[in-house]
């Protein structure tokens, strides 16, 4: 209680922090949900999903007077072509996750999203140019080593966990691509309006067939069909407005608790097995996102420590700053960049499953 008997309102840090929270615990919790859809398959679920997210996205698009950013998008052809191969790759890493859950492989779910963080570092050295510092090298190492080692010690390559983390670091390459113009809900619209159709004819096929599940198994199994779009477009939401709140570095934090709540879930709740070069291999991709981890707290500090004392050798030069306090724009604290010089942290690598 504040001094007047009012009850304080949250800050924005303490806001931003509930809603990642909240995000990242509904996208490792979807290995509970994806089971009670049987006896829908892969696929079907997929498409449910699809037909069903982009209800829920032009509901919200409508109640938030969004569509001119999705027009806007479908409008510009490289950015709709861009989305459309984001829609491909995220419906290859939606599939391939519902499979793994569906056939008990949640274990290595976890690992691919254990891995992200390494494909992501790949693909800024082969895809952006970017130059990478030794240590981070050092992560990858360890990184290229855990795949070896699964492999030998599991006799099989472990490619549930590499599709999801390619197609996902690939997925959200492309949204840093676009991220600076086009918001969360606008692009999720897009990228689902594409997948629309086949989605739709595939249901609708099925139902022909008689081989759908849509009806036929009680209200509230084509209920929870249906929420599948809900489920899908919650979490995202709630990441968009952490994203808005929180320093990079901090969401860089969250983004492990949905893989380790996955590798928790196989364990404890799924009973998969773990035999010992699983183990090994699992403590090396942990090794490894130690070290980036440690590597990025570090640099983003110095940035921000550099980007202050830049601000303030230019106070005197600038007739828009306060003179007498001396007060400098704010500053990001995982970018050094000052709020308001320009977009903020384009929605990537840790949304949507």
């Amino acid at each position: 209680m504040s001094a007047s008997g009012s009850t304080p309102r949250r800050t924005p840090g303490r806001t931003g922090l509930a809603l990642g929270l909240s995000a990242y615990l509904m996208w490792g919790g979807f290995p509970l949900y994806f089971p009670l859809l049987a006896p829908a398959g892969s696929v079907e679920i997929i498409a449910h999903r699809v037909v069903w997210s982009l209800v829920v996205c032009a509901v919200l698009l409508t109640a938030t007077r969004g569509w001119g950013p999705f027009v806007a998008a479908v409008r510009h052809r490289r950015t709709l072509a861009l989305l459309s191969l984001g829609a491909a790759l995220i419906a290859v890493n939606w599939l391939v996750y519902v499979y793994a859950v569906l056939s008990d492989q949640v274990v290595d779910a976890s690992l691919g999203y254990f891995l992200n963080p390494l494909v992501t570092v790949l693909l800024a050295v082969f895809v952006l140019g970017e130059r990478v510092r030794p240590v981070q090298w050092v992560a990858l190492g360890f990184g290229a080593l855990a795949v070896v080692v699964i492999v030998i010690g599991v006799a099989r390559l472990p490619w549930v966990a590499l599709t999801l983390a390619t197609s996902f670091g690939l997925y959200g390459l492309i949204k840093n691509r676009v991220g600076r113009t086009v918001n969360a809900l606008a692009g999720l619209g897009v990228e689902t309006a594409v997948l629309f159709p086949l989605a739709l004819a595939y249901l609708v096929w099925l139902q022909a067939t008689g081989t759908g599940h849509f009806t036929g198994y009680g209200s509230w199994h084509a209920v929870a069909l249906m929420c599948a779009g809900v489920l899908t477009a919650t979490p995202l939401l709630l990441f968009s407005g952490a994203a808005r709140r929180l320093p990079l570095r901090t969401i860089g934090m969250l983004q492990y608790l949905t893989p380790m709540l996955q590798f928790i879930l196989g364990l404890v709740v799924f009973h998969e097995q773990m035999p010992a070069a699983r183990w090994a291999g699992f403590a090396l991709v942990w090794v490894a996102l130690v070290i980036l981890t440690v590597d990025g707290l570090r640099t983003s500090r110095l940035d921000l420590l550099a980007q202050r004392a830049a601000n303030g050798a230019r106070i005197e030069d600038s007739p828009a700053l306060d003179r007498t306090t001396g007060n400098v724009p704010p500053i990001d604290t995982s970018t050094g960049i000052t709020t308001g010089d320009g977009p903020g942290p384009a929605v990537g690598p840790s949304v949507r499953r």
